[in-house]
């Protein structure tokens, strides 16, 4: 046992310097209170029983000795055994006073069971929790670690509210599967889950994207090739999968009681820990980071819960950068999640007094004068929340057209402004919100191709004079009506620079068939105008002198968003596609919009 123990240790310690060295230094530097230490240790497989008697595996991370130590939790689908991924929260942690359990979920690699994403995430969370408070080495307070997957199961762990567990930090994490991980509102986020559900995650093992994914591999299976097919439902037989959950998913399209068990934000006022939520504005999950802190600060179940969370989201996609999409943010941009965590965790389990809850709770970043606002609440109560409406004289396709965006609303009956939405010729995805390796990369990109398109509708402001800062929900107001009985409609906020060069900021998508509610949808009747509102999430931005602000309508986003065959067929089942005529209205009864969280 002591040799086994030695070489534990000795294999730690040449690990522990580079994956140290490869650690991202951010401008935000706290100071520790202990330096690391290198005498940890790892015991491999540890057996932890589930309530049903499946048997979960994990590793289990901590220093040598017989101290007892708080213990951290991460649970993951893709393996404890992926090197170096898998190891650096691990000996991180571990080198800092903390037990760290990393264990995979059930039916994933060594972990028993059978595998279905979300399902049995909050019991399992609860069992294994309990189970690590209970061990001779850790002194019975417990917190969650991790990101993406990672960050979700520690949501669901917390929906059960476990004694032993003090605190979460879900990092890029979804707070409602339905809301922001499987849709947008609504509108099926078709290659993040093909790419990641169905391509990846079939079987107890991480599938490799392979030929899927290919520069010059067969065309047939080829991953972008593969996303133009109709029906959906039949889509991931062509690359060899049948992943029942991914039936599954596709079989509930609407908000229900599937979705709704596993929504955090139906039980905010049942969770009493504070969360720190962590995410960035293009993350595919920002939603879960806004609505997890807002949801938990106005109605957690203890005083606790609602002034202790916290919130950190800059210019980000999945994790934190410098430069995301087209756009370099500054050297502030970056933060050390791993530091701006470990204080936490110190505070919280420790009861290190670090300032913590001396600082505001929440910290923007707002692009365009890239700077981080530290703010006492989300969204913020200074807030002006400021109309800016459409305007044209009827030709408001591409950026070449005459659409404008004023503070003034219409004073008379405007010409609408008309487009074709085709199928077959969906407008492409170009930056965006999403995440994973799928063939739309996030961020803000450069928007020429997009608004060169007469099938986009483009609203732009006269030069700015003075700084106009936004920081918070944001949302387009939308009057429109189509030939179809259901389409989508798609609305981004841009920011246009003074050489003309425009960047996506915020973005939505309303499919029309869920314009009442997401519980019941209802068709169009064709020709009828309807108000319809488009959810654009978040964001801060502070668009500056000389700069235009900007908002495009269309109704495709493809393929980060399926293509709405506008037919009303149930979801994902037809290969019939209807060419639909869509029209947007700006007139003083049908006033055209978009709503601006202005701060000053």
């Amino acid at each position: 046992m002591k040799t086994r123990l030695a070489i534990a240790i000795l294999l730690l310690t040449v690990i522990i310097a580079p994956l140290a060295a490869d650690q991202h230094q951010s401008k935000w530097k706290f100071a520790e209170e202990v330096p690391p230490r290198n005498d940890i240790t790892v015991q491999n497989r540890v057996p932890v029983p589930m309530r049903d008697g499946v048997i979960l595996y994990a590793d289990v991370f901590r220093p040598v000795g017989d101290g007892k130590h708080p213990v951290l939790v991460s649970r993951t689908p893709y393996s404890t055994e992926r090197y170096p991924s898998s190891y650096r929260s691990a000996v991180y942690f571990a080198r800092r006073g903390y037990a760290y359990v990393f264990q995979d979920t059930r039916g994933r690699h060594e972990s028993e069971g059978k595998w279905e994403p979300f399902r049995n995430d909050i019991e399992d969370g609860y069992d294994t929790i309990e189970w690590a408070a209970k061990q001779p080495w850790s002194n019975g307070k417990v917190g969650m670690q991790g990101g993406s997957y990672l960050g979700h199961v520690q949501w669901r762990a917390a929906m059960s509210d476990p004694p032993s567990l003090v605190t979460i930090f879900p990092n890029v994490a979804s707070t409602s599967l339905y809301h922001d991980w499987i849709t947008l509102n609504g509108g099926w986020r078709l290659s993040f889950n093909f790419g990641w559900g169905a391509v990846r995650q079939e079987s107890r093992i991480m599938q490799n994207v392979g030929p899927h994914n290919l520069a010059g591999g067969p065309e047939n299976i080829s991953y972008d090739k593969v996303l133009w097919h109709m029906p959906l439902n039949t889509m991931q037989e062509l690359v060899g999968r049948n992943a029942q959950f991914y039936k599954d998913w596709m079989a509930h399209p609407d908000y229900d009681d599937y979705w709704r068990k596993i929504n955090v934000e139906e039980v905010f006022e049942k969770i009493g820990i504070p969360i720190h939520t962590f995410g960035g504005w293009f993350d595919i999950f920002s939603q879960g980071t806004l609505r997890g802190y807002a949801g938990m600060s106005k109605k957690g179940k203890t005083e606790t819960a609602r002034k202790g969370s916290n919130l950190i989201i800059g210019p980000w996609g999945h994790g934190p950068s410098q430069i995301t999409g087209d756009v370099d943010f500054g050297e502030t941009a970056p933060v050390d999640s791993s530091a701006v965590s470990l204080r936490w965790y110190d505070y919280w389990l420790k009861g290190i007094q670090n300032g913590l809850d001396k600082e505001p709770p929440v910290k923007l970043f707002t692009m365009g004068s890239n700077e981080w606002m530290w703010e006492n609440e989300y969204p913020i109560a200074r807030t002006q929340y400021t109309e800016m409406y459409f305007h044209s004289g009827g030709e408001a396709n591409s950026k070449r057209g005459d659409g404008t965006l004023t503070w003034d609303k219409p004073v008379s009956s405007e010409p609408a402004d008309r487009y074709t939405y085709d199928p077959n010729h969906p407008v492409p995805s170009v930056g965006g919100n999403n995440c994973c390796g799928t063939p739309t990369p996030a961020g803000p990109r450069e928007q020429n191709e997009v608004e060169s398109r007469r099938d986009v509708l483009v609203y732009t402001s006269d030069f700015i004079e003075e700084p106009v800062r936004i920081a918070g929900p944001v949302k387009v107001v939308l009057y429109a009506s189509s030939d179809a009985v259901d389409t989508d409609f798609v609305a981004k906020l841009v920011d246009v620079y003074p050489d003309g060069k425009a960047y996506n900021m915020a973005e939505g998508i309303m499919r029309a068939r869920y314009h009442k509610s997401l519980e019941a949808p209802e068709l169009l009747e064709p020709g009828k105008v309807y108000r319809f509102e488009i959810d654009l999430v978040g964001t801060s931005v502070e668009f500056q002198q000389g700069h235009r602000i900007r908002v495009q309508v269309a109704s495709a986003h493809f393929p980060q968003f399926d293509r709405n065959p506008n037919t009303g067929e149930p979801f994902g089942t037809g290969d019939e596609i209807k060419i639909a005529q869509q029209t947007v209205y700006h007139t003083q009864a049908q006033p055209s919009h978009v709503v601006l969280p202005i701060v000053e």
